[in-house]
């Protein structure tokens, strides 16, 4: 089989952890798989460089630019150390010399005074450019021909979006013909994470952007699967550290999986689901501490089984705003106006319900966007379209999420029956049009609870019946 092999920031967080995710990877080679490796950086380091180089841009006072740079070296060096001892002084060599160009990219910043996303993006990819060498090592000490390249060097190019760049069509030829003919000969290590514009400037690909990264790497190369090594099972019926009883689900389709990882499933953004979904390419999402263990198929239809519901999520730090007024009714253009002024503001609306009267349009958003929300349907107040703007942080999401859904009768009956029993007032519903997800808000105290009345509802905890 050719393999993509993708392992996130606590799969290769420290030294020992390195060298088991290069046994993993050399025990699939020795089966005879040809493979291609993605890597994130080392757990919590991104977030560091983001820290340190807002802190930079402050330009206040000089901040600890040399200390944190001596953190950075010392981690990484000790993780070589564990995972590649015999090539310490090689490897080593090429980190001390990115860490310098670092420190003075740093230096560069805090004397302008001034953090531009082309800036942004050229440091935080520094985790991946410290990460991918020491996994490259490790190989190489267990036997196994390898080489590092970064997202440009494979071939991503991508939009010119700093800090949310989308990878251009085009350069699936390009990966193929940089990336295919190392694999007879070596496991390339791909920097994931980061790409490049056509004129070789270093982007990023936002949220889980080396997932995103390793489906583009793999649809170019045609990759029979996709593996995403993380730190759980698989996708599971539930948050394991909500609901005691929830199970790794065996198999679902790309569609759930979007449905999923949209309302608070940390597995796979959409985005690094479309690559895979064009070449229908199966992704595997796998456990790096606990290889043997078969995780969570993910592919064009999932396998059927006799439960309609696959899995339920929970989504917090969410706010309700209410749009209401009787000006609303049969007036054309007031949803496109509101929509329009909260774009304008960066408002991300993750459900939109109205009700048939025409007289109230209700919005989940993030809790972080409330204000700009609020402050951009103030101004279209003054206009006219509504009456009145109310808002409420005291709730969470919930979504309900089955492919099997779709044309199955009395669903949202059960779940709407399951929470009367148990009290719990739902105060928004939303359903899109491929039935698959069903969206509702409760208040925050009673979130939890309407999860677990759910996950027994739709028997969750049990193995279904294939």
């Amino acid at each position: 089989m050719r393999l993509l092999m993708k392992f996130g920031g606590t799969s290769v967080g420290d030294g020992e952890r390195m060298r088991r995710v290069a046994e993993i990877i050399a025990h699939s080679r020795q089966d005879g798989n040809e493979l291609a490796v993605v890597v994130s950086a080392m757990t919590g380091v991104t977030d560091q460089l983001i820290g340190m180089a807002l802190e930079v841009a402050n330009g206040v006072r000089k901040p600890p630019i040399d200390p944190f740079i001596d953190s950075l070296r010392e981690r990484h060096r000790k993780a070589l150390e564990v995972a590649a001892p015999d090539l310490v002084n090689e490897v080593g060599t090429t980190m001390d010399e990115r860490l310098e160009s670092l420190k003075n990219i740093f230096n560069a910043v805090f004397n302008l005074s001034e953090l531009t996303p082309r800036s942004r993006d050229y440091i935080i990819s520094f985790g991946e450019r410290l990460s991918a060498p020491i996994l490259s090592a490790a190989l190489r000490h267990q036997g196994v021909p390898s080489q590092v390249l970064d997202g440009c060097e494979a071939g991503i190019v991508t939009t010119p979006n700093h800090g949310d760049a989308l990878a251009i069509h085009s350069c699936e030829a390009r990966i193929k013909g940089r990336v295919a003919p190392l694999l007879s000969i070596s496991v390339p290590v791909i920097m994931g994470y980061m790409g490049c514009t056509e004129r070789g400037v270093v982007t990023t690909l936002g949220r889980s952007g080396s997932d995103y990264s390793a489906t583009i790497v793999g649809a170019a190369i045609g990759a029979d699967e996709i593996w995403i090594w993380t730190d759980v099972d698989g996708v599971m019926t539930s948050d394991p550290r909500l609901i005691k009883d929830a199970r790794v689900v065996p198999s679902i389709s790309y569609l759930e999986a979007m449905e999923l990882s949209y309302f608070g499933a940390k597995v796979l953004h959409p985005r690094s689901l479309e690559p895979a979904m064009r070449k229908d390419i199966p992704i595997r999402v796998k456990n790096t501490f606990n290889p043997g263990y078969p995780g969570t198929l993910v592919f064009r239809e999932g396998r059927v089984d006799t439960r309609v519901v696959k899995a339920i999520t929970l989504i917090d730090k969410v706010a309700l705003v209410n749009v209401t007024g009787v000006q609303m009714i049969g007036r054309p253009g007031v949803a496109k106006t509101i929509f329009a002024a909260l774009a304008d503001k960066d408002v991300n609306i993750m459900m939109i319900s109205q009700g048939s009267s025409e007289a109230n349009i209700s919005l989940i958003i993030e809790e972080s966007h409330l204000e700009n929300a609020l402050e951009a349907l103030s101004a279209v107040h003054k206009s006219g379209y509504f009456r009145e703007v109310a808002s409420d942080r005291d709730v969470v999401a919930i979504a309900v999420v089955g492919a099997g859904m779709a044309g199955t009768p009395g669903i949202a009956g059960r779940i709407f029956t399951a929470l009367g029993a148990a009290c719990i007032n739902i105060v928004m519903i939303s359903q899109g049009s491929s039935e698959a997800n069903i969206s509702l808000v409760v208040k925050t105290a009673e979130g939890v609870k309407a999860v677990q009345i759910l996950h027994d509802e739709f028997r969750l905890a049990e193995v279904p019946d294939e």
